[in-house]
C-alpha cells in the first residue's frame, strides 16, 4: 500500500483480538494449499485491522508521528462500533479475503482519518466526503483475513466462512445489525486501537510508530 496507513484494531484484552489473530497466522494458513491445487499460497502475517486510509505522505505527520496522531480529532471511543457482515473473496493482492465490516460504525473515524491525513492536513473537505462514498460503494471498511496471489472460488470461500464463524467470528449477513447486540459477542468490537503504519514498506515490516487509544 501507498506511503504510510492508519489502522484501527480491536482492543487488545478483547477476545477478537486473540481469535482473528489466530486465524490470520494460523488457522486459515494451514488451509490454503488444501484450497488451491493451482498454487500454494505463502502466508503473510500481518496484525488484524481495519484500514481507516491510506496514501498518507510522510511529511504530514513530520518528525513526531506520535503527536501528530494525537492531534486528530477522533471521535469518543464509544461511538466507534466495528459489526461484521460476511467474508469476502476478492481479487487484490491485499484483499484476497476478508470479512467486510458495516460503514456506519466506522464512518467518522474514517472521515477525520482521510481528512486530516490525506487533504494536507485541513481536515474534512468535499473530496473527503466524495471518498468515503467511493469507498462505500467499492470494498469498504473490512478487516483482511488472507493476503495472496491465488483465486478463491466459492466452495473455498464457504469453507472459510465456516472456520471463521467457528473460531468465534459472529457475521449478521450483511443485514441491519439487529442480530449483532453488541461488540461482547464475536460481532465485532467498540473502540480500539489507532495505528499509524508506514506500508510501503514489505509486510513483514508493517511496525506502527505511533499509536492511541481510542
Amino acid at each position: 500500500m501507498p506511503h504510510t496507513s492508519l489502522w484501527l484494531l480491536p482492543p487488545p484484552t478483547h477476545p477478537l483480538h486473540s481469535a482473528l489473530t489466530t486465524l490470520i497466522s494460523h488457522t486459515l494458513p494451514a488451509l490454503l494449499p488444501l484450497e488451491s491445487t493451482a498454487a500454494t499460497l505463502s502466508p503473510h502475517f500481518f496484525a488484524p485491522h481495519l484500514t481507516l486510509t491510506s496514501d498518507i505522505l510522510p511529511s504530514t505527520y513530520g518528525a513526531d508521528p506520535q503527536a501528530w496522531l494525537d492531534s486528530l480529532p477522533f471521535p469518543a471511543g464509544e461511538e466507534v462500533q466495528v459489526r461484521f457482515e460476511r467474508v469476502v473473496a476478492g481479487d487484490v493482492f491485499v484483499r484476497r479475503c476478508y470479512v467486510k465490516v458495516g460503514i456506519d460504525g466506522v464512518r467518522g473515524l474514517a472521515r477525520v482519518a482521510r481528512g486530516w491525513g490525506v487533504s494536507e492536513g485541513r481536515g474534512v473537505e468535499e473530496k473527503t466526503e466524495d471518498w468515503l462514498r467511493s469507498w462505500e460503494r467499492g470494498f469498504g471498511p473490512h478487516v483482511s483475513l488472507i493476503y495472496g496471489s491465488v483465486s478463491i472460488d466459492e466452495d473455498a470461500l464457504e469453507r472459510l466462512t465456516r472456520v471463521v464463524e467457528e473460531a468465534g467470528v459472529k457475521l449478521s449477513g450483511g443485514k441491519s445489525g439487529s442480530e449483532v447486540v453488541d461488540g461482547s459477542d464475536g460481532g465485532g468490537w467498540t473502540g480500539g486501537v489507532v495505528w499509524l503504519v508506514p506500508t510501503d514498506r514489505p509486510i513483514a515490516e508493517w511496525k506502527p510508530i505511533a499509536v492511541r487509544e481510542l
